[in-house]
C-alpha cells in the first residue's frame, strides 16, 4: 500500500513541484493551501507524514503542530520554512516537527528525509527487542515505548522516545551528533546537528531533576553525548521482559 503525504504550503508553485516528485517516487499525496484544512484531512485521508510549510494563512504552521500534538496525534512532520534564523528552526522542533528545512531546497534532499522518517517510524516497535532498560529510577519500555521515571509516565513526543531508546541501546558510550543523527534520524548525509541539541534539551527537561546539571545524559565537550546512571555512573541493568 502506497504512503500517505500531505503537503500543506500556500505557494502553488512549491506544492506542485512536490506533489509531482513524491509522485513519481510512488507516495499518494494531498495538497492544502492553509493551517486549517489540515484538520479536514486528517480522517479521511490518514497522512503517514506531513510536509508542513511554517507561514501558512489562517493557522500558521508552528500552531497547527502544537495542535496536533496535543490531540496526541503523533503523525511525522517535516517543517518548510523560508526564514534563516535558527530560533525559528528550533521553535518548530520545540513545538513537536520531527524535522525542518530551509527554503530553497533540493527535493531529491527532502525525498530522503521523508524516506528516512517513514523507515524509523513505520518499524514495528519491539519486532527486534522486547526490553526494558532501567538506570536507576528511569525505566524505558522498547515494546511499548514507554517511559517511566519514579514509577510516574513521562510523556514524550516519537522522536524524543526514538533518541532515548537509542541511548540505552548504547549506554556508556560516546555517541557523536553525526552517529544520532545516523541511528536516530536515518541520515546517511551531513544533517544539522542543531537537531540532535534541541532534543537532547527536551529530554533532559523531562528527565532530569535538574537540565542544567544532568545526571543521565551526559555531555563530552567537542564530541557528543552518552547515558549515564545518576551521578555519572552506570547503575542499572537492562532485562528482558518476561
Amino acid at each position: 500500500m502506497k504512503k500517505k503525504i500531505l503537503i500543506v504550503d500556500d505557494e502553488p508553485s512549491i506544492s506542485t513541484l512536490l506533489e509531482f516528485n513524491l509522485k513519481l517516487a510512488g507516495y499518494e499525496v494531498r495538497c492544502a493551501s492553509d493551517g486549517e484544512a489540515v484538520f479536514d484531512f486528517l480522517k479521511p485521508f490518514r497522512p503517514d507524514l506531513i510536509v508542513l510549510d511554517l507561514m501558512l494563512p489562517k493557522m500558521d504552521g508552528l500552531q497547527v503542530c502544537r495542535e496536533l500534538r496535543k490531540q496526541n496525534n503523533a503523525v511525522p512532520i517535516i517543517m518548510l520554512t523560508a526564514l534563516h534564523d535558527v530560533s525559528d528552526k528550533i521553535a518548530g522542533l520545540d513545538h513537536g516537527a520531527d524535522d525542518y528545512m530551509t527554503k530553497p531546497f533540493s527535493p531529491q534532499e527532502l525525498l530522503s528525509r521523508i524516506q528516512a522518517i517513514l523507515r524509523r517510524t513505520q518499524a514495528l516497535p519491539g519486532a527486534q527487542e522486547s526490553v526494558v532498560h532501567e538506570i536507576g529510577p528511569l525505566s524505558v519500555f522498547s515494546e511499548q515505548r514507554e517511559v517511566q521515571l519514579e514509577g510516574k509516565h513521562v510523556e514524550l513526543t516519537p522522536k524524543e522516545f526514538e533518541l532515548l531508546l537509542y541511548l540505552c541501546r548504547h549506554r556508556g558510550k560516546v555517541l557523536s551528533r553525526q552517529q544520532l543523527l545516523h541511528g536516530v534520524w536515518d541520515y546517511h548525509f551531513l544533517g544539522d546537528t542543531r537537531i540532535v541539541d534541541v532534543h537532547i534539551s527536551h529530554l533532559r527537561d523531562k528527565i532530569e531533576k535538574n537540565a542544567r546539571s544532568p545526571e543521565y545524559i551526559m555531555t563530552v565537550r567537542n564530541v557528543g553525548y552518552k547515558l549515564a546512571g545518576p551521578g555519572g555512573g552506570t547503575a542499572g541493568v537492562d532485562s528482558s521482559l518476561a
